[in-house]
């Protein structure tokens, strides 16, 4: 059970509502951890504004692949649901890449040293090895590209960090321990 207290309907922000119309129009519903975060309208902001603008870096793949990468290794129950969700039904990946997401890795290889990145920047706290750097880069990766990952990784965890406080009720296709639907 979350939690944190979700404002019923009747008393969401009047800032917060139109966020919440335009995430409903996008899932068909409004997400719990959506509905949590609109009872603080500026933290739904920055939440909103930092995927919005994260958006424009790398694509949506690689993006949908370090969300997985990351959730998993901060064992973010209801993150992994989310993006498991996302990438399968807006995201076109295949379970398969989001299993090895999930683990760390990829189908595409560039894509899997972008995950083994994420994966070594949430373990070490940012202190990735020189090897790390000298990987990530060997997979054609600038140093631009490089801070997009570690930003889309902070993204994540920031996410993770409030879901996992909050135990959000996971109300979207719960995810099996194979990463599927279930």
């Amino acid at each position: 059970m979350s939690r944190l207290n979700v404002p019923s309907p009747d008393d969401v922000p009047d800032e917060a509502e139109s966020v919440l119309g335009t995430v409903g129009a996008q899932f068909g519903f409004v997400p719990n951890m959506f509905a949590t975060l609109a009872s603080n309208p500026t933290v739904l902001d920055v939440v909103m504004t930092l995927q919005g603008a994260l958006s424009r870096v790398l694509d949506a793949k690689t993006r949908h692949t370090i969300a997985l990468t990351v959730s998993q290794a901060n064992g973010c129950d209801y993150c992994l649901a989310m993006h498991t969700y996302v990438s399968s039904e807006l995201g076109g990946m295949s379970s398969d890449d989001i299993d090895l997401a999930r683990a760390g890795s990829s189908t595409d290889p560039r894509r899997a040293a972008v995950a083994r990145f994420a994966q070594q920047v949430v373990e070490s706290r940012g202190r990735v090895s020189d090897a790390d750097l000298a990987a990530v880069r060997g997979a054609g990766y600038t140093d631009p590209q490089i801070l997009a990952i570690v930003t889309v990784a902070v993204q994540v965890l920031l996410t993770n960090f409030i879901n996992n406080v909050n135990q959000t009720d996971i109300d979207i296709p719960a995810i099996s321990s194979a990463g599927t639907p279930g």
